[in-house]
């Protein structure tokens, strides 16, 4: 879902870490009402054309590609709006939903407490189907004692929607989007432990179906496809309905196509990159790796065109090590980086840049 910039709010969410709140709304029902002092604040629709000079201070990037800069470790990543120049980014370990537009300043969409230790805290996001009216962003979060998707609303406390997905000290990195307004989509690592992953009474490890979307007890979601390992990324291709996830294994990192029949495997790295994002566009499917700081593309299986040819590096060791992606109808990218968390950061770090679909060897932004 891309959220043009008129519908930028911020989200009044509680602040402290009081995790046992979130737990008493469970059986709360429904949201209550915003608070009528709540201001919605909007920033100016975002231009596609930078500034010739750009303004000094610190935090500015002169690469033209980059559009976000100066973020704490970052996890989920959204487009902004639908050119492209503006992103919405998890920050993983401060629990923030911030949007920024290039040479513009931080807002803060929402947060929420999170366990940050490890690779857990704010994982991913997903902006409810009908957002423009409801305000409401769904989040994969880590607390002290699980994994588990929460709903935020302004003025309101995080309420729980899905509650013990395993954590562990690694393998908490999951996913999520909106398949339809009743369908939400979620990966979930294997909190550390393959195992799990191949259970199907462990919420570890798998590609669930949520269509229970209320606060309060909930019946459990429905198990699409299971043995995902870690740093799981899902990258749907809405024009076509195909949905691929990558992930990261003991023995390899993989790129999947998830059908009926199950995960059907399309291309493994056994050098083990470390594969940390992934995004369908423009006829291809592109990875994101943090180990060996690379963009790199596979085509998108056909059926005039099923054969998976050998990846391309469409970006090479140019912003570090990288983490999520996202694709836009237009063929844009944004991907995010994890210079703080896995690689050497700059003063700008961590950033969020855009390419181009479409890849070539020589394709940059």
């Amino acid at each position: 879902m891309v959220v043009t910039g008129a519908a930028v709010v911020a989200l009044a969410v509680s602040g402290c870490a009081d995790f046992s709140a979130q737990d008493e709304q469970r059986a709360a029902g429904p949201f209550s009402s915003n608070d009528n002092t709540f201001t919605p604040k909007s920033e100016p629709p975002p231009t596609s054309t930078p500034p010739q000079s750009p303004p000094s201070g610190p935090c500015i990037d002169p690469d033209p590609a980059v559009i976000a800069t100066c973020l704490e470790s970052t996890a989920g990543i959204a487009p902004g709006d639908e050119s492209g120049q503006s992103t919405v980014v998890a920050e993983r370990t401060t629990g923030k939903i911030i949007t920024q537009q290039r040479y513009g300043p931080h807002r803060e969409l929402g947060s929420v407490p999170v366990d940050s230790s490890g690779d857990g805290g704010l994982i991913d996001f997903a902006f409810s189907p009908t957002y423009s009216q409801d305000r409401l962003i769904y989040a994969l979060i880590t607390t002290p004692s699980d994994n588990r998707i929460v709903r935020l609303a302004p003025g309101d406390v995080a309420k729980p929607i899905l509650v013990g997905i395993p954590k562990g000290a690694t393998g908490n990195m999951g996913s999520m989007y909106f398949r339809s307004p009743t369908e939400l989509i979620v990966a979930t690592g294997n909190a550390g432990n393959p195992a799990a992953a191949s259970d199907r009474s462990s919420l570890a490890g798998k590609i669930l179906l949520v269509t229970a979307l209320g606060s309060g007890a909930n019946p459990p979601p429905k198990i699409l496809a299971s043995g995902m390992g870690s740093a799981v990324a899902l990258c749907p291709n809405p024009a076509t309905g195909a949905l691929y996830v990558a992930d990261q294994t003991a023995t390899e990192d993989r790129l999947q196509a998830i059908e009926d029949a199950g995960p059907k495997v399309l291309w493994t790295w056994p050098d083990k990159p470390q594969i940390a994002g992934c995004a369908a566009a423009a006829g291809s499917i592109y990875v994101s790796t943090t180990r060996t700081q690379h963009i790199e593309a596979v085509n998108e299986p056909t059926r005039e065109r099923p054969t998976i040819t050998a990846p391309v590096v469409v970006l090479e060791r140019r912003y570090g090590a990288l983490g999520r992606m996202t694709a836009l109808p237009n063929g844009l990218i944004q991907f995010a980086t994890l210079n703080k968390e896995r690689g050497r950061p700059t003063p700008n770090d961590d950033r969020v840049a855009i390419i181009q679909g479409g890849a070539s060897g020589d394709n940059r932004a």
